[in-house]
Formats: C-alpha cells, sequence, structure tokens
C-alpha cells in the first residue's frame, strides 16, 4: 500500500476518526520533530547518527546515571530542559481538537516532551516517563517539579535532595529500569478496547510500547499508520501514509467544521 496521501485516502482516514467508537492515537518521536525536536531513530536520530549514538546511549542510561549524573544533566540542557521553548506541532494541536470535542479517547506517547499536555491534550499517557517530576533515587517522597528543575539545570546546576544532597532523577524511563506500570496498564487497556489506533511518528521499534498496536489488531481493531520510514506492521494497517506533516494539514478541511462547533 502507498503511503502518499490523496484527497480520497484523507476522506477515508477523516470517516475512520470521526465514526470510531473508540479511537486512539499512538505517537513517537517523529511527531515532535515538527517541533523542532530531534528524534531517536530517524535519519539523523539520537541514536542512529554516529556523532551522538553513544552520548545518547550514556545518557539515558540508569547505571550510569547512578555513577556520574552529570553526564545526563549536560546532555539534556539543550534537548529536555528547554522545552518550555517549543511548541506544539500541527500534529498535537489537531489531536488536542480531536479529543475535545470527543472523537479521540486517549493519546498514548513515546516522547517525554510534554508537548501533548501543551497543545491541550488530557488523556495524556507517557509510556516512557516524564520529566514532570524529579525525585531522589534513595529519599522516598522528595519530588520537584519540571520547572524547578529547568532553572537549576538552565544555571549550569543540578537539581539536589534537600535531605542526602544527592543529584535527583527525571521520572524519565532509562535503560534499565521498567517502564511505569500504571501508564503501561493503562495504554494496554486502551489498546484492547480501541477500534481504531493512529499510530503516528514512530519506528515501532522500542517494546514493550510498540507491541500495543498488535493489541488493538488482536482484539480485532484497526491501526492507521503515519510515519516517514516502514513499520513491521505497515502490512497490516488499514491506512499507511508517509508525511505525517501533509496528512494532518491535508486533514484539516475534513475536520475544521466539527473542530469549530461551539467555538
Amino acid at each position: 500500500m502507498s503511503g502518499k496521501y490523496t484527497e480520497e485516502k484523507l476522506h477515508t482516514l477523516f470517516d475512520k476518526i470521526t465514526s470510531a467508537k473508540r479511537c486512539v492515537a499512538f505517537t513517537g518521536a517523529g511527531v515532535s520533530t515538527l517541533s523542532g525536536i530531534r528524534d531517536f531513530r530517524g535519519k539523523n536520530g539520537l541514536y542512529t547518527s554516529q556523532d551522538t549514538a553513544e552520548d545518547a546511549q550514556k545518557m539515558f542510561d540508569i547505571d550510569y546515571f547512578e555513577q556520574d549524573a552529570s553526564y545526563y544533566y549536560k546532555a539534556a540542557a539543550g534537548f529536555i530542559y528547554n522545552l518550555d521553548e517549543k511548541e506544539p506541532s500541527i500534529v498535537h494541536t489537531t489531536l488536542a481538537e480531536l479529543e475535545e470535542y470527543g472523537f479521540l479517547k486517549a493519546i498514548i506517547t513515546q516522547n517525554i516532551d510534554l508537548l501533548h499536555q501543551k497543545a491541550g491534550g488530557k488523556r495524556v499517557i507517557e509510556v516512557h516517563g516524564s520529566p514532570r517530576v524529579h525525585y531522589c533515587l534513595r529519599c522516598a517522597g522528595v519530588r520537584m517539579g519540571f520547572e524547578e528543575a529547568a532553572a537549576i539545570v538552565k544555571s549550569g546546576e543540578m537539581p539536589r535532595c534537600p535531605r542526602c544532597n544527592r543529584p535527583l532523577k527525571p521520572a524519565i524511563t532509562f535503560f534499565g529500569e521498567a517502564l511505569p506500570m500504571d501508564a503501561l496498564k493503562q495504554a494496554q487497556d486502551e489498546a484492547q478496547t480501541a477500534d481504531i489506533m493512529l499510530v503516528l511518528g514512530s519506528s515501532l521499534t522500542v517494546n514493550p510500547a510498540a507491541s500495543l498496536p498488535r493489541v488493538t489488531l488482536a482484539r480485532g481493531g484497526e491501526i492507521v499508520i503515519v510515519n516517514d520510514r516502514e513499520t513491521y506492521l505497515d502490512g497490516q494497517a488499514s491506512l499507511l501514509f508517509d508525511d505525517l506533516e501533509a496528512a494532518f494539514r491535508g486533514l484539516q478541511p475534513f475536520l475544521r467544521p466539527f473542530l469549530t462547533v461551539g467555538a
């Protein structure tokens, strides 16, 4: 199936979204490249570029963090702690609108950039954790919010525990850590009950999150994939698009009459 979009294919996508009993979205880093955030496994991603692959592995390695947390904070300063300078893309805002008007029930995201929430998304399930909270690996109950932590990182320091002075860790899932169980359970529940899942900007290579579309398929639902590279589930998608921004811009004329009702 071709990934190019046509008006007919866009109309079909529109019909699937608006007629679904339970439509959910599953988003990856490709959604946020439209906001100027570098992805992980794309053509020049953090994990695929020779210039950054080794550094990226260290940045999100829990053992390395416990040895030298300063490495993470230096590497992440211009990647995570400047998120207040990034704006949601047309995909983030359209998904938030679809949720507001009842067409979309949940957004399951692999991303850690908070842009779905910034766009107005309400039910955002962060399966790879989130930098919204920083906590101490030793002292129970010590928590710091993202804005406070970001201000400290921007000043050249690390957020530290007020009790033991150890560097605080963001609640992002690092290599060597399990995914947050509550978020994974919510995501699995959504995947099981969805009659359509929009798979957006994900290479579907990182498990267990990447297996969620298979859950929808196994339960008799269908998936739509919008991604600039092939995925292992392309052959099982009811629709394929290879240009995320073009597809969502092309979808706007169909959705706009619905999204402006009562505005």
